[in-house]
This record gives structure tokens, C-alpha cells and sequence, in this order.
């Protein structure tokens, strides 16, 4: 049975892992026949968000903790990873991926990921297995792999920053799946377009399907 890794970044939108992108893979893992286990770097958020507001909230939490909600306390620290347990990794989105893994929501194209998502990364590309990133955390792979083919969907704003990072981006709808020519790594837009939860369901099991495909 082929076993996936995802990586959390918190628990909700704005400031973490988004929760639909999360749990919808983690479904699609399972119900297409697979396993995963859930890891999250042990490092402060950036900051808290108000859901209801959209405020900054004068609190301090921690991703790994955070991310525990979502994995309903069965998570393991980033730094424990290792890439030859897994066969494949996979990102779900949501700001927490900007502001938590990496500094992609401050600084854009010149941002830095954070070290132990790097070692992921370029662990698994080291091994050639296949890499999967959701809606916004396509942008780490665009900062650790460089030349890649990937998708946020069709916002050119972002696009055009993508391919500041050095990767090449392609337009994309709902659902599609964006593989890169040269190696197994898989990108799907999901909430980075205008979607219902209906769309991230179909994008998170398309995605997944893909990588298990490549597995085959």
C-alpha cells in the first residue's frame, strides 16, 4: 500500500493550513486506497488571524499544535521526516504555507522556505518521488526546484511572481492537474481560483490520483 506524507501548516485559511485542502486529501488518500501519516514544522505561526474578521488576533501559536486540530492529535514533527519511509509528498494550501513554511506572503519571489520544508523537498526530488502541492504551497516548489512546470490557476499577478522564482506556470481550471515534463511533480489550484468545496474535493482526489498513477 503506498504511503503518502502531508505537510500542515497550522489550521485554518488565513493563517495556517486550509482545512477543506486538508481534509479532502486526506480522504482522497484513503479513499483511493492509500495511507498517509501528517507531519507540521514545530515553529511559531507567523501571526493569528480573526476567521470572522480578518483581524490579526494579539496571540502566539505553534504549527505543529495547530496542525494536531486537523490531524486529530496523530501528527509527527517535520524534522522526523524521512524521505525514504514515503512515496510521495503532499502540500494542501491556505496562507499558513506563505507565512509559516516560508516567507512567500512578505516578500513574493525573494522569499526563503523554510529549512526543514526545503529538506523535504529536495529529499524527495533527490529520490524522483512524486512531490503534490495544493492551491498556494505550489510556490515552495517553485523556490526549492526552480525550473518547474506548476499551476495556481489563472491569476496572472501571481503567475508572472511564479515565473519571477524561476519556475514556468501554466493556466489552469477547476480540478486540472499540472505535471512537470521532466519529473513526477503535481500541482492543482483549488481555492487559488474563485471554488466551492465541491472543486477542491474534485482537485485533491485528481491530484492524488495522478501521483498514484505515477506510482503505478
Amino acid at each position: 500500500m503506498k504511503k503518502f506524507a502531508v505537510i500542515l501548516s497550522g489550521c485554518g485559511v488565513y493563517d495556517g493550513a486550509e482545512i477543506h485542502e486538508a481534509t479532502l486529501t486526506l480522504l482522497a488518500i484513503k479513499k483511493l486506497g492509500a495511507e498517509y501519516e501528517i507531519f507540521a514544522p514545530d515553529i511559531p505561526q507567523h501571526h493569528v488571524i480573526n476567521h470572522i474578521t480578518g483581524k490579526e488576533m494579539n496571540e502566539t501559536r505553534n504549527v505543529l499544535i495547530e496542525s494536531a486540530r486537523i490531524a486529530r492529535g496523530k501528527i509527527s514533527d517535520l524534522k522526523l521526516f524521512n524521505a525514504r519511509e514515503f512515496d510521495a509528498v503532499i502540500f494542501p494550501g491556505g496562507f499558513g504555507v506563505a507565512k509559516n513554511l516560508s516567507s512567500w506572503a512578505f516578500e513574493g519571489p525573494g522569499s526563503k522556505v523554510n529549512s526543514m520544508v526545503e529538506k523535504v523537498i529536495r529529499d524527495m526530488a533527490t529520490l524522483k518521488k512524486p512531490i503534490g502541492a495544493l492551491c498556494i504551497s505550489p510556490v515552495l516548489l517553485a523556490k526549492v526546484l526552480g525550473n518547474v512546470e506548476i499551476t495556481i490557476g489563472d491569476d496572472a499577478a501571481t503567475a508572472a511572481a511564479v515565473e519571477k522564482a524561476g519556475a514556468t506556470h501554466v493556466n489552469t481550471g477547476h480540478g486540472d492537474v499540472v505535471r512537470d515534463t521532466h519529473r513526477p511533480v503535481f500541482t492543482t489550484p483549488c481555492y487559488m481560483l474563485d471554488a466551492g468545496i465541491t472543486d477542491i474535493a474534485d482537485g485533491a482526489e485528481n491530484i492524488v490520483k495522478a501521483i498514484l498513477a505515477e506510482l503505478k
